[in-house]
């Protein structure tokens, strides 16, 4: 009867043993696939324009992958993958004026920057975050567009239908992403 009841004794510990290494291995993992690379600069920028910062990390976790010399086929560069044309409109709506280097995108604190800048300048033409990174990954024209038409909007305010269906999935990962980094590490509560 002993030699039973410490068999049960120690499959109930094993039992416990291998759950507590599996939520602890499972955040590790989660950890490591979705990373706080580039902290001071994400919240001081994330502060600066009253982005959330863990929209910015899923940003960023959505584009690149967090690799600064990411290049798309669209042109666009870096961790935020910002794309030249948007870095000059960026900056011109902050008064900044001249010709900026292409090559300064691919300086995390400056992609960082715009990038950020770019949530924040959408978020003053669209009230709804989905609609933001519809635009940040199509562009304003196609969501005006889609926001005036009945198919995709009822109120001309919120999308219900995203046409493009590589920015219907773009706008359902970072919002997943954004949902781990909160959970994963308390980001924005």
């Amino acid at each position: 009867m002993a030699s039973r009841a410490k068999r049960r004794a120690r499959r109930w510990l094993l039992t416990v043993l291998l759950f507590v290494l599996l939520v602890i291995g499972g955040v590790w993992l989660l950890r490591t696939l979705y990373p706080l690379s580039y902290e001071q600069e994400v919240r001081s920028v994330a502060e600066k324009y009253g982005i959330s910062p863990s929209l910015v990390y899923a940003v960023i976790h959505t584009e690149s992958g967090f690799d600064p010399e990411a290049r798309s086929s669209a042109g666009a560069v870096g961790l935020m993958q910002v794309t030249p044309p948007t870095m000059e409109w960026a900056l011109m709506r902050n008064g900044v004026s001249g010709t900026p280097d292409e090559k300064m995108l691919t300086d995390p604190a400056f992609n960082i920057e715009i990038g950020t800048c770019v949530l924040h300048l959408l978020s003053e033409q669209f009230s709804e975050q989905d609609t933001v990174l519809a635009a940040y990954n199509a562009g304003m024209g196609h969501v005006q567009t889609w926001l005036s038409d009945t198919a995709y909007s009822a109120d001309g305010q919120t999308l219900h239908t995203i046409p493009f269906e590589e920015t219907a999935n773009y706008v359902k990962k970072v919002r997943r992403a954004q949902k781990i980094y909160q959970r994963l590490y308390g980001i924005d509560n």
